[in-house]
């Protein structure tokens, strides 16, 4: 696992966005398993930046996203469909047809985690994943669970999600319980993985993901099995790992 301490979030969302630039210049059609949320929004503001400097172009990428809350479609200004459009999507040049997020608007789960994992099977294996890591060590929407779930699949939202999310609503209310989110399986099956984490109310569920033993309890340890993870954090996101190490 390389690990990246970053000045501030400025400079952890450029780095990871050359892994990004850097796959896709080697790869142009490349695969980009993608995530929401208010970690890889530099990120995506740094690859918009260099796409309208001529120097990345989307044309023939693909695109996966992790989740998407059960409820909402993608007009839904929350939705994760809406997020992607409005901080990569629509600013760059890439065919939306072959941008994939979950359809939080199907309200049968098992057909709509089948749907995902048809299209996951069907794309190929992600060549960079991104993701964020939540203050209880949740991947994607993978939850604290008593086993790590490999398919796309519907996860109810624990109470310390809602409530981290909830300032994205109007209230806590409004926030939707449930979400489709693609497994631990189909994480890990990615050629390579970026974590995104800063803050210090993130240096817990870091230090857990990084140097505690791998358990379904905190969801992101599971990167510890991967040959191909970088993680880009800060001072603050980093404290316990160095404190402790």
């Amino acid at each position: 696992m390389y690990i990246y301490e970053g000045k501030n979030y400025e400079d952890v969302s450029e780095r990871a966005a050359m892994v990004i630039a850097a796959e896709m210049m080697l790869k142009p059609d490349l695969v980009l398993g993608l995530a929401t949320g208010s970690s890889p929004v530099g990120m995506y503001k740094k690859l918009v930046q260099w796409h309208r400097e001529g120097k990345l172009d989307f044309s023939q990428a693909t695109s996966v996203n992790l989740d998407e809350y059960k409820g909402l479609g993608g007009d839904h200004d929350q939705s994760y469909r809406y997020f992607m459009n409005d901080n990569l999507f629509n600013h760059v040049n890439i065919d939306k047809e072959k941008t994939h997020v979950p359809n939080g608007l199907e309200p049968d789960a098992d057909k709509a985690c089948a749907a995902y994992n048809a299209l996951l099977d069907g794309v190929g294996k992600v060549d960079v994943q991104v993701l964020g890591l939540g203050g209880n060590g949740h991947i994607g929407f993978n939850e604290p669970d008593e086993r790590f779930t490999t398919r796309t699949h519907c996860v109810r939202l624990e109470e310390s999600t809602i409530q981290a999310n909830a300032r994205f609503f109007a209230s806590a209310e409004e926030v939707p319980t449930q979400a489709y989110t693609m497994g631990i399986g189909d994480i890990m099956s990615a050629r390579k993985i970026i974590v995104i984490a800063t803050g210090e109310q993130k240096a817990k569920a870091l230090y857990d993901t990084i140097c505690g033993p791998v358990t379904p309890r905190v969801p992101g340890s599971v990167l510890q099995l991967h040959s191909q993870v970088a993680v880009f954090a800060d001072a603050a996101a980093l404290s316990l790992v160095k404190e402790k190490r």
